[in-house]
């Protein structure tokens, strides 16, 4: 049985305008994601790859068409409505950890719970569960600079799973790490993904990092292109 769209982008423009100049960055764009779908996103710079995925987590809008994530056509909310909605459905995770240096990695991934009205007992359940789910548990009391990369790249992702959002977009989430740290990342994320039916859409310039998603699609010059990783390009890039 097919699963029911997650995110749906319906005849999607997007432009910026820079003094009288306009620029386009993604025209025409229709995308159906399925619910506990992991797509990759792949493309070279400039592509729109970042820009598709700012509008599908709510941090960007449209110039034109719709963008449906879960139901919710993103395009009619308020920005205070957004913000809301951002809050509860939507993980970040990015290729800079973006962690407060002078808090813990307890406090840092506390800090999305302070925007809800949970009790401090219920923040601190939530905090510790997804700490052990990336596989911190005994390191909550570490700062940022106690921790390896790969470390902060797990607090960081449990800072985007605390609120147990339906979606996770990902941007470049293995870029800064070496091959072995970033194999044990795209694992957490495949867990994420199998284990918790999270919807992840992750951009990534590495085929190796797409080839763990479910379904990899290509975006050039704002067009999608295809939606079939070549064999030989990942085995070149092994």
């Amino acid at each position: 049985m097919e699963s029911s769209p997650s995110i749906e982008l319906r005849g999607v423009d997007k432009e910026y305008r820079r003094d009288e100049f306009v620029v386009p960055v993604l025209q025409g764009l229709d995308l159906s994601v399925a619910e506990g779908e992991y797509l990759a996103l792949m493309g070279p710079s400039g592509s729109g790859k970042t820009t598709l995925l700012n509008l599908v987590a709510g941090l960007d809008t449209a110039t034109r068409g719709e963008v449906l994530v879960h139901g919710q056509n993103l395009g009619r909310l308020s920005e205070a409505e957004i913000t809301r909605w951002r809050a509860h459905n939507v993980g970040f995770i990015f290729q800079t950890y973006n962690l407060i240096p002078v808090l813990t990695a307890f406090e840092n991934v506390e800090l999305p719970l302070l925007l809800t009205h949970l009790s401090r007992r219920k923040r601190r359940e939530n905090v510790m569960t997804a700490l052990r789910v990336v596989g911190l548990e005994g390191r909550e009391h570490h700062s940022p600079r106690q921790l390896s990369g790969g470390q902060e790249q797990r607090v960081a992702i449990a800072r985007a799973i605390v609120t147990d959002p339906y979606l996770l977009v990902a941007d470049e989430p293995t870029g800064d790490l070496d091959r072995v740290t970033a194999g044990e990342i795209l694992e957490l994320l495949e867990q994420l993904n199998r284990e918790f039916q999270k919807t992840i859409v992750m951009v990534t310039h590495d085929p190796l990092a797409a080839r763990r998603a479910s379904r990899v699609l290509h975006l050039d010059k704002g067009r999608l292109v295809d939606d079939v990783i070549n064999e030989t390009s990942i085995s070149a890039a092994s």
